[in-house]
C-alpha cells in the first residue's frame, strides 16, 4: 500500500519549491536601455526570452519620448523614460543592446554611464552585446576581464581580453558578439534568475534545441 503520508510531504515540498522559484523570478528586475539607433533583435530577443521565463524586464528610453527608432527604422514604445541613475538601483541586471548609432548614443548619455557605474560598484549584473560593450570599455569596467563584441569594436574594449566568443562571462558582466549570438546570450542571462531548467524549457518551447541539433 502506498505511503500516503510520504507522498503528501513530497508533494507539499515540491509545490513549495516551485512557489519559491516563481517568487524569485518575480522579484528579479532587469532594465534595458534603448537609444536611437539600437539593433532590433539584440534589444527585443532578451525581452522576449526573459519574459517567457518569468523575469521582469523593462525597456527604458533614454530619449525624451517613450518612442525609440531603431537602426533600421523600426519604432518601438519603451516601457518607461529614463529619469535619474539612482532610480535603477533596484536592478538585478542592466542590459545594453548594440546597433549604431545606438551604442554611441548610450555611451554619450551621462545618466546611463552613472547607472552602470553604480550597478558595477554594487557587484550586480551587467550585460552588453554587439557594439554595446564599447560603453563598458569606456567606463573601465572591462579592465582585466574577458569580453567579446562585434568584430571591429574590440579596439573600444579598453583593458579587456578580447575572446571573439559568441558570449563571454567574467564576474558580474556578460558580453555578446552580435545578432547571431543573441539567443544563447539571452538564454544564459535567463539562467541567472530562473535557473538552468527554466532556461532549457524556454529553449525547447522556441525550438532552439532543434536548431542546435542541425549543427
Amino acid at each position: 500500500m502506498p505511503n500516503i503520508s510520504y507522498f503528501c510531504h513530497w508533494y507539499s515540498a515540491t509545490k513549495i519549491r516551485q512557489l519559491i522559484d516563481i517568487q524569485i523570478k518575480i522579484m528579479a528586475k532587469v532594465y534595458e536601455f534603448l537609444a536611437t539607433g539600437f539593433e532590433e533583435i539584440e534589444a527585443l530577443a532578451p525581452v522576449d526570452i526573459l519574459r517567457r521565463g518569468g523575469v521582469e524586464i523593462k525597456t527604458v528610453s533614454i530619449s525624451e519620448t517613450e518612442y525609440v527608432v531603431s537602426a533600421h527604422g523600426v519604432t518601438i514604445k519603451a516601457d518607461m523614460i529614463f529619469t535619474k541613475p539612482e532610480d535603477y538601483a533596484d536592478a538585478d541586471m542592466l542590459l545594453l543592446p548594440g546597433g549604431m548609432p545606438g551604442a554611441s548614443n548610450l555611451n554619450a548619455h551621462e545618466g546611463v554611464r552613472k547607472a552602470l557605474l553604480l550597478q558595477n560598484k554594487a557587484g550586480k549584473r551587467i550585460g552588453a552585446i554587439c557594439a554595446g560593450p564599447m560603453v563598458l570599455g569606456s567606463l573601465g569596467l572591462l579592465n582585466g576581464r574577458k569580453a567579446t563584441c562585434y568584430p571591429g569594436f574590440e579596439k573600444f574594449l579598453t583593458g579587456a581580453e578580447y575572446t571573439a566568443a559568441l558570449f563571454e562571462e567574467d564576474g558580474n558582466i556578460i558580453t555578446g558578439e552580435g545578432p547571431a549570438a543573441v539567443l544563447p546570450y539571452s538564454y544564459r542571462i535567463l539562467t541567472y534568475f530562473a535557473g538552468e531548467d527554466e532556461s532549457a524549457q524556454v529553449q525547447r518551447g522556441m525550438l532552439y534545441d532543434l536548431l542546435m541539433e542541425t549543427h
